[in-house]
């Protein structure tokens, strides 16, 4: 459907051709140093896989197809987002609703390719494996290796495509809007395809990357937890599960969560001055209601109604309560994230009034409010985690994962929407197309901005649940009954483990800004060195808040003379390699560390660890996100005109200035650094429970 739209002018074509062109180089170099990884691991695990009594050289297998599949999520989203964008652009020339739904119809692909690859994936393997004859523990040992391949791909996605987002957006930001004065998606700007390229690699290939590994994480968790009840009263062998009912229910779950996804997209559309944020929530709730009925009847269906473990009782109402939990937890913190982070707010209008008095007030503002957003998420999470183990036990706790993910497909879609209508406003921005097309295209950016907030919050709430999920599944793969925080091994352990995301954090941000720095250096040699940028400039300035209709035949001419000299190849190469270089030490950060620890501390020193990255790695995400996300949204109310204290304030000003700094600062935390934490404290949990049967 997508493909089949009109794309529009000559000159959005080849704007279009430069973002997509551009995208898939970066996919294609990082995939190229990424195939090395997976190979050398592949080898590591196919051998580790030879010794133990309880695993198979067909983990390697697993890995590699975890890998295939979360690199495929990505690429998947990546094509058809560089499909959309320019579609999007075009159809905001008709209407806002025709708009939004090329726009929500590419984000759909992407959403429903993702939860499509997972389920596939692990479905296939869980009857390829099964038919073989080995016990189910051997089964699902061996899967746990698709985990740890879509983890490690997603990290290095994440870290990478955080990376060249940021580094383009600083370069177009700071040398385009702060020093030179022009648009930030204007055709003038050599960093403006980097930084549209940057939409795609970060937002989109990396939000779809890391869901997907949340998505299968939380399944294979719930799985593994659900394996100790066979063989008790109510899972026999002899039922119509064989016994196997609390490991199928996870797969059932979010196989139902496709449909559920796919009739919620149906729901999203918006009529010419309607409001799209409606219509996206409206296809969202529709679904979760669906899904909620549904998980209702297969949780009744799949489970006895009773059953005893460890001396506990439990039943089936108890698993859906827990499910509940999840839901509702997710839902929760995406409200609490949009208040934090939302244009209007009172957060957000705390940083917009400290801006007056410059940077470094607004800076000190957007510190506070990240670090007071993080308490609602905790207080949530812990909760969540209470209700859903009071009627679940641990697996209450997996499943309440799945239960917030089993609705990604559409949740992802609405995620992926966001970076498509930016790039739509960009190219609209950069073809120079009539003000009503750049306000549609706006209408549905604002709106994109928010479901990106409240997906970032989504993420990290389904990281917290997903990892507490995996770490229970180490600890019962491991033999631990539990771990004692007095034990100085342990604590040590967990120091060690808080102490990581930190660590990991200042990795991102320094790679950030030695990327940014040669992108800096670049739009400055090009504005100075080619003449007719330079040129093209000195009439804008000469022309400033004029239209261009007044302006003059001869600074027409010379303004006209500066298309198609920006060398936008040469930003996109910056990014590119920056991005590929800096994400290799951060991510064998996050995959060593277990390894390291598991052999030289033990399964308790371990468990420490893992405690230990989750508490601090949750807590890190949520505060940079936020306090990303309120900056970014500081400045544009800024720039579309604000009151404070009976005074307008407009786009220019000292303070609006000062907002933008404020937005550097904060765009690394939000779109590199704190979404790659949810990756990390994932990715070591089944790294850890990849080794557990090792040590």
């Amino acid at each position: 459907m997508v493909s089949k739209q009109e794309v529009g002018t000559e000159k959005m074509k080849n704007i279009a051709k430069h973002i997509s062109t551009g995208a898939m180089a970066f996919l294609s170099a990082e995939y190229k140093v990424l195939s090395i990884f997976v190979v050398a691991v592949a080898i590591l695990m196919g051998f580790s896989g030879t010794t133990g009594e309880n695993t198979s050289p067909l983990v390697a297998l697993s890995f590699i197809l975890g890998a295939i599949c979360s690199g495929l999520a990505g690429f998947i989203g990546m094509k058809v987002a560089t499909k959309a964008n320019v579609r999007t652009a075009n159809a905001a020339r008709t209407s806002l609703g025709k708009a939004l739904g090329v726009a929500f119809s590419g984000g759909a692909v992407m959403g429903l390719g993702v939860v499509g690859l997972g389920v596939l994936g692990l479905g296939g393997l869980f009857l390829a494996y099964s038919s073989m004859g080995w016990d189910i523990n051997k089964v699902i040992t061996v899967i746990t290796g698709f985990s740890f391949g879509a983890s490690s791909i997603a990290l290095f996605a994440r870290v990478g495509g955080g990376i060249y987002t940021k580094a383009a957006d600083v370069g177009a930001d700071l040398v385009g809007k702060v020093e030179a004065g022009i648009p930030e998606d204007h055709p003038l700007n050599p960093a403006t395809i980097a930084d549209n390229v940057g939409d795609n690699v970060g937002d989109v290939a990396g939000m779809g990357a890391d869901l997907f590994e949340s998505f299968v994480g939380s399944v294979i968790g719930t799985m593994v937890l659900g394996a100790a009840f066979i063989g008790i009263d109510g899972f026999e062998a002899s039922n119509q599960f064989q016994g196997l009912n609390a490991i199928l229910l996870p797969l059932l779950l979010v196989g139902v969560g496709i449909i559920t996804s796919i009739i919620g997209t149906v729901f999203v559309n918006v009529k010419e001055g309607g409001d799209p944020q409606k219509a996206l929530n409206r296809g969202e709730f529709i679904s979760a209601l669906l899904m909620l009925a549904a998980t209702y009847f297969i949780v009744e269906w799949m489970l006895p109604a009773q059953w005893t473990f460890n001396g506990i009782e439990y039943n089936s109402m108890g698993v859906f309560w827990a499910v509940i939990f999840g839901l509702g937890a997710g839902l929760l913190i995406g409200i609490v994230t949009e208040f934090y982070t939302g244009t209007g707010t009172k957060p957000v209008r705390s940083i917009v009034k400290q801006s007056l008095t410059g940077s470094a007030t607004n800076i000190i503002a957007g510190l506070g409010v990240g670090m007071q957003s993080t308490a609602l998420p905790i207080i949530i999470l812990a909760a969540a985690i209470i209700g859903a183990h009071h009627f679940a036990g641990l697996y209450g706790i997996a499943i309440a994962a799945v239960g917030m993910l089993s609705n990604t497909g559409i949740q992802l879609a609405v995620d992926a929407y966001g970076p498509i209508s930016d790039n739509a406003g960009g190219i609209a921005e950069m073809a120079e197309l009539p003000k009503e097309v750049r306000k549609r295209t706006d209408k549905l950016d604002a709106v994109g901005n928010t479901t990106a907030a409240i997906g970032k919050g989504f993420a990290i709430g389904s990281a917290a649940l997903t990892a507490l999920a995996l770490f229970a599944a180490f600890m019962t793969t491991a033999g631990i009954d539990s771990i004692n925080v007095a034990n100085p091994v342990v604590m040590a352990g967990l120091f060690l483990g808080a102490m990581l995301p930190f660590l990991f954090s200042s990795l991102a941000m320094g790679a950030v800004g030695k990327a940014a720095m040669d992108m800096i250096q670049e739009v400055r040699r090009q504005f100075k060195n080619i003449p007719e940028l330079t040129n093209a400039l000195a009439v804008m300035k000469k022309n400033e808040g004029k239209e261009s209709s007044e302006w003059s035949k001869e600074d027409l001419d010379i303004f006209n003379a500066a298309e198609g000299k920006a060398e936008y190849d040469k930003c996109v190469e910056i990014s590119t390699k920056a991005s590929i270089r800096e994400m290799v030490v951060p991510g064998l950060l996050a995959v060593g560390s277990p390894v390291l620890i598991g052999f030289t501390g033990g399964a308790e020193m371990l468990g420490g660890l893992l405690a230990g990255v989750t508490i601090s790695g949750v807590l890190m995400a949520i505060f940079q996100s936020n306090a990303g996300g309120a900056w970014d949204n500081a400045k544009k109310m800024f720039e579309e005109g604000v009151e404070i204290d009976g005074e307008m304030h407009y786009k220019g000003s000292e303070a609006h200035k000062a907002t933008v700094v404020g937005d550097t600062v904060g765009d690394p935390f939000k779109d590199t650094s704190g979404p790659s934490l949810n990756i990390l404290l994932k990715l070591m949990s089944v790294v850890a429970l990849v080794i557990a049967p090792f040590i």
